[in-house]
């Protein structure tokens, strides 16, 4: 076994398979500030989507929208690794 392998586990010790790397920070900054943008709008808003209309807070439509934004991008990356 070389040293290389013997170390086992992943580089860096950060659990995220390796250490933080410029793209993972600008990640992470960029969904801190977008939660940030989402629970700063608080007010009271009405959205249609197609016939029905409903009032919630804007936070929690851009909290939804930054949900499925999310899973979309998940699954999209998952597919491109196979």
């Amino acid at each position: 076994m070389s040293p290389k392998d013997a170390s086992g586990g992943t580089k860096g010790g950060t659990g995220f398979g390796g250490a933080l790397t410029p793209s993972r920070v600008a990640v992470i900054t960029i969904a801190v500030l977008a939660l940030v943008f989402i629970f700063e709008n608080t007010r009271q808003v009405k959205i249609r989507l197609l016939i029905p209309e409903v009032s919630m807070p804007l936070y929690l439509a851009l909290l939804a929208v930054f949900v499925v934004g999310v899973i979309c991008g998940g699954y999209f990356i998952r597919r491109r690794g196979r």
